[in-house]
């Protein structure tokens, strides 16, 4: 590539990039600290951080990497993980994130499918065979390794530690892909969800205004880095504004307020589950004893308003609910002053969302349909398939296959998935509304409600719950509760009490399964 078609693509890349982030970060605050890794107990800042991508744009150019090439990586949270995933896009390569431990049974199909130039894995992680799947799979396979700030890096870090650490302009334009992640499989097979570099961009600075993110926020994440929801809000969006991660490799319900409180979390991400076990187990903190924190946030699923109210109520700590899609990433964010409860608050600025009936009309405030995006430059939505091939979801209108309806402040309320609702006598039902009847029943941690087969109605209504920790309750209770509170068709049919309900590794509950283990206990309804 000759030196007027890089400037060319370094023009192009986008209105903002994320070399201009780091460069700007470390520019305004070299010595403040960008991600601190809680687990691994260290830090860096953004001016070694603006070092260390420097050194990966170096070390990429070198082996001819280009637009459109691909990195590969298996691994998990760590400060090397997001500095060669936001190091690769920086340079304008796409980078291909695979989640260890969703994705597991997957690697082969996933990588020969993506046919990287690099694959980047965790040799300390004894899910990922290497040499079997080097054998199996192309690409040069180099072992992440450790970034040490003193110097003595190892594997990739190593390689890149002795590199000039001068700027390379970025190779990439606006609509080349910036990243390819893999969805968690749970009901088929994955999907490499592909977003361009005008996606992530269009979308970082307006999740950061949602989340009115200064660089004086310290933002504590716990979930994977290797799918979009967590690298927009809680990665590009603190890098956009100069703000501090606080990086946790897994949830703790025991130690996440330890976390706020020892090292002075802003905001604190989580998500139903996470909220729905503080409930469960209540955790000893005092308000006043985390004073910095601003709110929390919930996403990934549908936070049942009752949880939601409780959670306040015990912990003082308001609740800002997010919403988003793998296919454009956020849709809505919210902040301690622009939450509303009970829904997900205003679509940003640059959505064009629409709630429509089955034909696709728009239908008014207040009716409840499936929710649909537009109103991108992009209007392609892309993945890769088994067969390596691109796919294409979609073109100029999405339907994301959630189901919601518009208050009157013009905010999203979010009921459910399309592919949940249950269809009981030509009637649709939708679980949240039952979920959230029966989580008014004190003495219940959770509830999952889904259609199971019927050979009257074409599908009944089942609900699993689970106590809270040293509660008992029984099947019938809880159908006494619900007779009060629900009309006879939204009834449940049967009621299965569980010490717990199966969730997925994004906190969602796990309805399939529960349907599997349905119909293996009882068969019919």
């Amino acid at each position: 590539m000759d030196s007027a078609d890089t400037m060319e693509r370094a023009a192009g890349a986008a209105e903002t990039s994320l070399f201009d982030w780091t460069g700007a970060n470390m520019r305004r605050a070299p010595d403040a600290v960008f991600i601190d890794s809680i687990d691994q107990d260290k830090t860096i800042t953004h001016g070694q951080f603006w070092t260390v991508t420097n050194r990966i744009a170096q070390y990429l150019k070198a082996r001819g990497i280009g637009p459109g090439d691909r990195v590969a990586m298996l691994s998990s949270n760590s400060i090397e993980h997001l500095a060669a995933y936001i190091g690769t896009m920086r340079y304008g390569a796409t980078i291909c994130t695979i989640h260890v431990e969703m994705n597991a049974v997957y690697f082969e199909q996933i990588l020969n499918a993506l046919d990287p130039k690099i694959v980047l894995f965790e040799e300390t992680d004894g899910r990922i065979d290497a040499a079997r799947l080097q054998a199996a799979t192309r690409g040069e396979w180099i072992p992440l390794g450790e970034w040490r700030a003193e110097g003595g890096s190892t594997g990739f870090f190593g390689a890149i530690e002795s590199l000039p650490d001068e700027p390379v302009p970025p190779v990439s334009r606006a609509e080349d892909d910036a990243s390819i992640f893999y969805t968690s499989g749970t009901a088929s097979a994955p999907k490499g969800v592909i977003l361009t570099f005008r996606e992530l961009i269009e979308n970082t600075p307006p999740v950061a205004e949602g989340l009115a993110l200064t660089a004086a926020d310290r933002i504590l994440e716990f979930r994977a880095f290797n799918w979009v929801s967590a690298q927009v809000l809680s990665g590009l969006a603190p890098l956009s504004v100069g703000a501090t991660i606080l990086l946790a490799r897994k949830f703790s319900q025991s130690r996440y307020f330890d976390w706020v409180r020892g090292k002075k979390a802003t905001i604190g991400i989580c998500n139903p589950t996470g909220l729905a076990m503080f409930l469960n187990r209540p955790v000893e903190i005092d308000r006043k004893e985390i004073p910095h924190l601003r709110f929390m946030t919930s996403s990934s699923a549908p936070l049942m308003p009752e949880t939601w109210r409780q959670f306040e109520e015990r912990y003082g700590v308001p609740v800002a609910q997010g919403y988003g899609c793998s296919e454009i990433g956020w849709i809505c964010v919210t902040n301690e002053h622009s939450r509303k409860m009970g829904t997900v608050g205003r679509p940003l600025a640059y959505h064009d969302l629409a709630v429509v009936d089955a034909d696709g009309n728009p239908l008014p405030q207040g009716e409840t349909g499936e929710i649909e995006l537009g109103g991108f430059r992009s209007n392609t939505y892309r993945y890769i398939g088994d067969d390596g091939e691109e796919h294409v979801h979609a073109r100029n209108r999405l339907r994301t296959g959630d189901l919601g309806c518009f208050d009157e402040d013009g905010c999203l309320r979010i009921t459910g998935r399309a592919k949940d609702l249950i269809i009981r006598g030509g009637v649709n039902i939708s679980p949240a509304e039952i979920e959230n009847v029966l989580l008014q029943l004190a003495e219940l941690a959770e509830a999952a409600t889904i259609g199971v087969p019927d050979p009257i109605y074409g599908e009944e209504v089942v609900c699993y719950v689970a106590p809270r920790h040293g509660c008992t309750v029984t099947a019938d209770a809880v159908l006494a509760h619900c007779r009060d509170r629900l009309p006879d068709f939204r009834m449940p049919k049967q009621v299965v009490v569980r010490d717990a309900l199966p969730k997925t590794e994004r906190g969602k509950m796990h309805r399939l399964q529960l349907l599997d283990e349905w119909k293996a206990e009882f068969g019919t309804a």
